[in-house]
């Protein structure tokens, strides 16, 4: 009998919570922006159609193993699939290595261009919430973590500013993982509103 790692793989657990809850259903078209070799993909390459990218060509090539013309090697700000393509678009632990705000808005902007109106938008990243007093500012919002890394850190008034300018409406309240006061992840999922606008990086108004 199947176990549940055979089924799902090593899953981040809070996008198999959204599959657990019907918001992620068999027949979907689903964008993984920031692929990675595909650990977050088990389940759905079984019962979804999946398409993804990553900047790492070993990874790509991997996966194209298993669905040649799905995968591209691609930054997720300079990805080819048009827009309002997927009905969800995955975003696990990927905006976080944004070196600055332009860079952040701009892969924000070319990952949720591709999500159809009406689509989930998953979105796993580092904050500093939580870690406020032990982070270390570099520049901007980027920072060295406790556990030696350095990543651009979102809180939580900037995620509810940006779930704003998107057009979107939550579908969870924001949730943090706390890692031994090491480094901080927060879990933002949103439903991208019908009458959406597309959000700009270069925006004057965005800011």
């Amino acid at each position: 009998m199947p176990t549940l790692i055979d089924q799902f793989g090593p899953i981040d657990i809070y996008l198999f919570d959204q599959i657990l809850r019907g918001r992620i259903t068999p027949g979907m078209r689903i964008l993984d922006a920031g692929c990675g070799e595909g650990r977050n993909l088990v389940w759905l390459l079984r019962h979804c159609e999946v398409f993804g990218v990553d900047s790492n060509p070993r990874a790509i090539a991997a996966l194209r193993q298993l669905a040649p013309e799905n995968f591209r090697v691609e930054a997720v700000e300079k990805m080819s699939f048009p827009d309002a393509f997927a009905d969800v678009v995955i975003s696990s632990a990927v905006l976080h290595f944004a070196s600055d705000d332009d860079h952040f808005r701009a892969m924000l902007q070319g990952t949720w261009r591709a999500l159809r109106p009406g689509g989930l938008f998953f979105c796993r990243l580092a904050s500093s919430i939580g870690i406020e007093a032990l982070i270390q500012p570099i520049q901007g919002r980027r920072s060295l973590l406790p556990d030696g890394s350095q990543r651009y850190l979102v809180d939580a008034p900037l995620l509810d500013q940006l779930t704003e300018q998107l057009g979107a409406t939550p579908l969870d309240p924001l949730k943090t993982t706390l890692v031994r006061n090491q480094r901080s992840m927060t879990t933002w999922v949103l439903r991208k509103n019908s009458a959406a606008v597309l959000y700009r990086a270069n925006d004057p108004n965005s800011n």
